[in-house]
């Protein structure tokens, strides 16, 4: 499966989103006197790795304010961005193999400062360059910048063949998704074990990679012009109100905050 068809990225008046499964990175440049737009005391389900990208950034929370440029909170505290210049958000899901490493990280405080990372503003430099980055570079540097955090290489081995069909029916059918019990069947295997292979290959629960797929494909419709209400049915949420759930829990935001952006030309 090619990287260009597991992610999603989109600019807005502040920066770029980028989405790809269990993953996200955002982008904003803070001019003196503004803020992003999760600057309010807020919370949200997955890991936040906070980084100063050629200017200053500090997370506030109820403790106190812990300065940058390399800051990580854990899911589900309360805290509030305090930035000027240029900063980015990296977004990891608790459930994926990246969301445990970072839980390491933690040792079980809800916030830390981070060791500076050896070349973080020049794997940040690109996102800023005109003309824009490609998606797929946009995802390549989020997946290098969680690899320095996590202190692994780059490399990613080959899927298994049996997950491929998988990730493929899945690209052929993205409209309606997959059941667990149609992926396994898919697979050849038994429902628990190509649950377990799955996790193995991907690094996520399948349900839950199904949910960001959902939240990907919202946001690329979003992105395209489409409503808010229009663009959750077709990315098979119930509802607007409950992609719009979804959204602010994964990211303390809410999803009605993308349609006041613009798509990319």
């Amino acid at each position: 499966m090619e990287i260009d068809r597991r992610m999603v990225a989109k600019v807005t008046k502040d920066g770029r989103i980028t989405l790809w499964e269990g993953a996200s990175l955002w982008a904003f440049d803070v001019l003196p006197g503004n803020q992003p737009a999760s600057n309010r005391m807020h919370s949200h389900h997955a890991f936040q790795l906070t980084l100063a990208a050629g200017g200053g950034v500090g997370i506030r929370t109820a403790q106190g304010l812990v300065p940058g440029p390399v800051i990580l909170i854990a899911p589900d505290v309360p805290h509030a961005i305090e930035a000027e210049g240029r900063i980015a958000l990296l977004f990891v899901d608790p459930e994926s193999r990246a969301g445990a490493g970072l839980k390491q990280l933690l040792h079980n405080a809800p916030i830390a400062r981070l060791p500076e990372l050896l070349d973080r503003e020049a794997a940040l430099e690109r996102i800023w360059d005109q003309p824009p980055p490609a998606e797929a570079e946009l995802v390549a540097i989020g997946m290098r910048l969680l690899d320095l955090v996590l202190g692994c290489g780059s490399h990613r081995s080959e899927l298994d063949p049996r997950i491929e069909r998988v990730l493929d029916r899945l690209n052929e059918r993205s409209e309606r998704g997959l059941t667990a019990t149609e992926a396994a069947g898919i697979a050849c295997l038994s429902e628990s074990r190509f649950s377990h292979l799955f996790v193995e290959q991907v690094g996520l629960p399948f349900r839950t990679f199904l949910l960001w797929r959902r939240l990907m494909r919202a946001v690329e419709l979003l992105a395209g012009g489409k409503r808010l209400t229009e663009a959750a049915h077709h990315a098979g949420f119930a509802d607007s109100a409950h992609f719009s759930r979804t959204f602010q829990r994964m990211f303390g935001l809410p999803a009605a905050s993308l349609e006041l952006t613009s798509p990319e030309d």
